[in-house]
């Protein structure tokens, strides 16, 4: 089988494959559990300063065509983290990505510090939830000038790599991309879930979820999502975690030739259950064996002809 080693910001991880950010990641066991089931890195929810409680359930349904979530980013907030973050580095046993989320830039200005103290490997800067903007206002993500903002913030309050989450609900993503890059990130997870979109129930007549309206990922956002990747790729060249719809090997070979070095996998252990992580490690060394690759730092922007 190929050797699925790669390096991610200086950072080594055993295969390219990276818990997506809110998906089993509540406590420092699921985490663990994670990796046990092949995750080469793993990524906490998206961390509050305070607690923050999220949107009522029901708040997920799914179908073998997509995924609504309408979670609403709930946390216990950065004190609670610092439990989590605690037991998981006593023994940790992949790299750990530190997602977090907050209302304005000054709020994100205190978390960069706080996060810092508990030691993750990379930041990850959520700006690009499709489902809080009622409550908060266009997410930083959707304005190249406020993504500019927050990014430089939190490069100011850490010395860890920080990577943006990109959103998929913008006209360029490119345009945002390289704002974020013209301010100092060193990488990004792209994309966030898109939408927000809506499933009724024939019966009821009535939206689903408690919030009416959820983020679209699964099998569905993958063409977006392969697209965002190419776009944000060739806007700066930037590292990537190529994020959404990834469920099969042969999707995550996919993200890596538009330019991706990681690939997020979230929706998937719906699909597939937990050790999804493994299955597509397996189908990707397997793949890779197929076509000769022995370094998957072959593939990453292929698709650009390079």
């Amino acid at each position: 089988m190929a050797d699925l080693k790669i390096k991610f910001l200086g950072v080594d991880f055993e295969n390219p494959t990276v818990l997506a950010s809110g998906i089993l990641g509540v406590t420092a066991s699921s985490l663990k559990n994670v990796v046990r089931n092949g995750a080469g890195g793993v990524t906490t929810k998206s961390i509050w300063l305070e607690e923050h409680k999220g949107h009522k359930n029901p708040t997920m349904l799914g179908n073998e065509h997509y995924f609504l979530n309408a979670v609403g980013l709930s946390d216990a907030g950065i004190d609670k983290a610092k439990e989590t973050f605690a037991e998981y580095n006593e023994d940790k046993p992949a790299p750990l990505i530190a997602s977090i989320v907050a209302y304005s830039k000054k709020d994100f200005a205190e978390l960069a510090e706080k996060i810092t103290e508990l030691a993750p490997d990379i930041v990850e800067v959520n700006i690009s939830c499709p489902n809080v903007d009622d409550e908060f206002g266009k997410p930083f993500a959707c304005v190249a000038a406020s993504a500019d903002d927050v990014t430089k913030v939190v490069k100011k309050h850490t010395n860890l790599p920080v990577i943006i989450k990109l959103s998929p609900n913008v006209p360029n993503i490119s345009e945002i991309a390289k704002a974020c890059a013209d301010a100092g990130c060193d990488g990004f997870c792209a994309i966030n879930t898109a939408g927000p979109g809506m499933q009724i129930d024939l019966e009821t007549r009535m939206p689903i979820l408690a919030n009416k309206v959820g983020g679209l990922s699964g099998p569905a956002l993958k063409p977006i999502a392969v697209r965002c990747v190419y776009d944000a790729y060739k806007a700066t060249g930037l590292p990537i975690i190529g994020t959404g719809g990834v469920l099969y090997g042969e999707d995550a070979i996919e993200m890596m030739m538009a330019g991706a070095t990681l690939v997020g996998v979230g929706t998937a252990v719906y699909y597939r259950e937990t050790d999804v992580f493994r299955k597509i490690a397996n189908e990707m060394s397997e793949w890779c064996d197929k076509h000769g690759i022995k370094d998957l730092t072959e593939l990453i922007g292929t698709a650009h002809g390079r």
